[in-house]
C-alpha cells in the first residue's frame, strides 16, 4: 500500500494526493453513516491522470470510489473498504463553449451544478436540473446517481439530459463517447449504462449536456388543497390544460410546512388559511407571446370553482416566487432540525399516490403508533420523499428503521413503483434491493458488473454486494 501511495503521489503531485488528516473531510458521507478510512484521496486534474490512477489501483487490487460533491443520501460516494482510494473529481471543473446550434455544452465531471447554471444563464440558456444540493453537487455525481430534481416532469432525469460522455473504465481504458448528437443508434446505448451506476462500472470524466432557451416568462402559484386525492386530480387537470408549459409541480403537507416555519429562519406563510396539502405550480415559456399569467389564473379559477383549491396566491415578483419555492425546498432542513428522522425516497405512478399515502400511513402507524409522516415531492412523476419523525415526546425510532424501509418499499413495489426513486441505492439500500427486486433483475446487474469490472475494484459494496 505504501508503494501505491507513492506511485499515486508521483502521478498527481503533492496537491493531487491527500492522505492522513488531509483526507478526513472526504472520508465520511453527508449523513455521517458510512465511510472507512481510505489510503488517501486522489485529486486528478485530467482524464489522463484519472486513467493512470485507475490503472495503478487495478494493478494493486485496491478499490476506487469516485466522489463528486459527496451529497449522496445513500452512502455511495465514500469508501466501503479500509485502505481504498477515493477519487475526487473536484479539480476537473472546466466548462466548454456553448454549441448554440446543437443546444449542448461539454463540461468536466467536477463542475458544480450551480456554477454551470450561472455560466449558461449568462448566455440566455438553462440547464434544467434543479435540486437542493446544487451548490455542491457535481455533474459526475448527478450522472452517477441519475439525479431527478424538481423539473424532471418536463425535462426528464439526468440520463435524459446527457447526450454523450467520456468514461475511464476499470482497467484505465478511456471510452470516448463524447458525441454531441441526439440520434446515435450504433449499438447498445452505453451512455445510459453509466447513468445511475454510481461509479461501479467506470468513472465519468466529461459529458455533453443538453441546454434549453432561458424562459422569457414564468408564472408561479402556491395553492392549498384539502386532501391528497384532490391534489392528484387537480394535478392531472393541470397537466391536461397546461402540460407543455409546466416546469414544476411540487407538493408538500402541513406538517412539513410547520417544521420549516418553526425551524428555518426567514420563512413566511403567504396564504390566508392552512390546509392539509399544498401545491407549487410553475409554468415557463421561452416565448414572449404566450399569455402565461392568464393560463395559470384560469387554471386557478377552475380549481376554486370546483372546490379543489381552497386558497392560493400568484407570485407577483421574483422575490415572491423565490419565497414560494423556498417553502418547498426547506422541507428537508426543517425536518432535520426537528431531530431524528428516517428518509425514504419512493416513486409510484402518480395516479396511485393517494393510495400510497393512505396505505403508507396505516403501515407506519402499525409499526410505531404516533409516528409523524412528512410526505413531499414531485407530483408530476409520483416521486415522494416520505420522511418520518418520531411521535411527540419520543426522540428516536427504536429498532424500527429496517421495518419501516421494508414495509414502505414493499408497498411501493405492490403499487408498481420503486423504493429508490432518485437517490440511488448507494450502500444503504442494497439489502432492500435484494429483498424486493427479482433474482433475474439482480443477476443481470451482477453479470454486467462482472463483465465491465472483473476485479471488482470500482466502488465495491455500492448498488451490489461487495
Amino acid at each position: 500500500m505504501t508503494s501505491l501511495a507513492a506511485e499515486l503521489e508521483q502521478i498527481l503531485g503533492p496537491k493531487g494526493w491527500l492522505a492522513g488528516d488531509d483526507a478526513a473531510p472526504y472520508s465520511r458521507d453527508w449523513l455521517n453513516r458510512y465511510g472507512e478510512t481510505p489510503l488517501g484521496v486522489a485529486r486528478p486534474g485530467s482524464t489522463e491522470e484519472v486513467s493512470q490512477v485507475v490503472a495503478a489501483c487495478q494493478e494493486a487490487g485496491v478499490s476506487i470510489t469516485p466522489q463528486g460533491g459527496n451529497t449522496s443520501l445513500c452512502g455511495g460516494a465514500v469508501s466501503g473498504r479500509s485502505g481504498g482510494v477515493i477519487l475526487s473529481l473536484s479539480r476537473m471543473n472546466a466548462i466548454g463553449d456553448v454549441d448554440r446550434a446543437a443546444g449542448t455544452i461539454v463540461v468536466e465531471a467536477g463542475t458544480v451544478l450551480a456554477r454551470l447554471h450561472d455560466h449558461v444563464e449568462a448566455q440566455d440558456l438553462i440547464f434544467p436540473m434543479h435540486l437542493g444540493a446544487e451548490g455542491s453537487a457535481q455533474i459526475g455525481g448527478l450522472i452517477g446517481t441519475n439525479a431527478g430534481g424538481s423539473h424532471a416532469l418536463r425535462y426528464g432525469m439526468m440520463q435524459d439530459l446527457v447526450v454523450g460522455m467520456e468514461v475511464v473504465l476499470a482497467d484505465g481504458t478511456v471510452w470516448d463517447g463524447l458525441r454531441a448528437v441526439q440520434k446515435d443508434n450504433a449499438g447498445y446505448q452505453l451512455r445510459r449504462l453509466f447513468c445511475g451506476a454510481e461509479g461501479t462500472l467506470g468513472i465519468v470524466t466529461r459529458a455533453v449536456l443538453k441546454l434549453y432557451p432561458a424562459p422569457k416568462q414564468k408564472a408561479t402559484a402556491l395553492l392549498a388543497l384539502p386532501d391528497i386525492q384532490t391534489l392528484v386530480d387537480y394535478g392531472t387537470y393541470l397537466r391536461g390544460d397546461a402540460g407543455e408549459f409546466i416546469s414544476g409541480l411540487e407538493f408538500f403537507c402541513d406538517l412539513g410546512l410547520d417544521l420549516a416555519l418553526r425551524h428555518v429562519d426567514g420563512m413566511e406563510f403567504p396564504l390566508e388559511s392552512r390546509s392539509p396539502f399544498y401545491l407549487l405550480v410553475e409554468l415557463t415559456t421561452s416565448s414572449a407571446m404566450v399569455p402565461l399569467d392568464e393560463i395559470l389564473e384560469g387554471a386557478l379559477t377552475v380549481g376554486m370553482e370546483n372546490g379543489q383549491v381552497t386558497d392560493g396566491a400568484l407570485a407577483m415578483s421574483e422575490a415572491q416566487r423565490a419565497a414560494f419555492w423556498r417553502l418547498r425546498e426547506e422541507q428537508p432542513e426543517g425536518q432535520r432540525l426537528e431531530g431524528a428522522q428516517l428518509k425514504h425516497d419512493i416513486s409510484v405512478p402518480p395516479g396511485k399516490l393517494a393510495s400510497f399515502l393512505s396505505e403508507g400511513a396505516e403501515v407506519c402507524e402499525g409499526i410505531l403508533p404516533g409516528v409523524r409522516i412528512n410526505p413531499f415531492g414531485h407530483l408530476g412523476d409520483g416521486n415522494v420523499h416520505y420522511n418520518l419523525s418520531p411521535a411527540d415526546g419520543q426522540t428516536d425510532f427504536g429498532d424500527k428503521a429496517k421495518e419501516f424501509a421494508e414495509e414502505l418499499g414493499a408497498l411501493a413495489s405492490r403499487l408498481q413503483g420503486s423504493f429508490a426513486a432518485e437517490h440511488g441505492l448507494g450502500r444503504s439500500k442494497i439489502a432492500l434491493a435484494d429483498h424486493l427486486r427479482s433474482a433475474t433483475e439482480r443477476d443481470l446487474m451482477v453479470q454486467i458488473k462482472a463483465a465491465v469490472d472483473p476485479k471488482q475494484i470500482m466502488n465495491p459494496g455500492v448498488v451490489l454486494k461487495g
